[in-house]
C-alpha cells in the first residue's frame, strides 16, 4: 500500500504538469507554432519564413515560440513579444502604420510611375513620328540614293 501511494505521489506532478502545459507531442501546440512561424520573417534569409529557414536564428526564434507556447501565452502575445523585440520587419504582413507605409504603398507607387513614364516614353514618340514635308536638300539627298541608275556616291 505504501508502495502504490508513493508511486501515486511521484506521478501527480508528472501528471499535472503534462496536462497543465502542452509538451512537444501536443498536435495544437505543435500546429500554433508552425502557423506562428510562419507569419515571422527570418531575420537572416529576409525572404524566408523562420519556419522555411535552416538559420541559427530561426531556430532560437522557434524554440523561443515553443517555450512561449508551453508558458500559456496567446498567439498575440507571441506576435507582440517579437514586434517588441526585433521590430515590424519580423511580420511578414507588417501593420499599416507611419513607419510601413512605404511597403504598403512602395509597390503601387513603382507600377504609377511605370506606367506614367511608359506613357510619357510613347507620348514622345508619337511627337517625333509626326509628318513633316522634306526640305529641298533632304528631297535631293533621297532622290540621289533610291535613283536605280547606280549613281549613289559617297561623299
Amino acid at each position: 500500500m505504501k508502495r502504490l501511494i508513493a508511486v501515486v505521489l511521484l506521478a501527480l506532478p508528472m501528471l499535472a504538469g503534462a496536462v497543465a502545459t502542452p509538451t512537444e507531442h501536443d498536435p495544437v501546440a505543435a500546429k500554433r507554432a508552425v502557423a506562428l512561424s510562419e507569419q515571422l520573417r527570418c531575420l537572416v534569409c529576409q525572404n524566408q519564413s523562420i519556419a522555411e529557414s535552416n538559420a541559427e536564428l530561426a531556430v532560437d526564434l522557434r524554440r523561443q515560440i515553443d517555450e512561449q507556447i508551453r508558458a500559456g501565452k496567446s498567439d498575440t502575445e507571441i506576435i507582440d513579444f517579437m514586434t517588441a523585440r526585433y521590430g515590424d520587419f519580423v511580420l511578414y504582413r507588417p501593420p499599416f502604420k507611419a513607419q510601413t507605409v512605404l511597403l504598403w504603398l512602395g509597390p503601387l507607387l513603382l507600377a504609377l510611375a511605370a506606367i506614367a513614364g511608359f506613357g510619357l516614353t510613347l507620348r514622345n514618340r508619337r511627337r517625333r513620328l509626326v509628318e513633316r514635308p522634306l526640305s529641298e536638300a533632304e528631297r535631293a539627298e533621297a532622290e540621289r540614293l533610291l535613283a536605280p541608275d547606280g549613281s549613289r556616291k559617297t561623299k
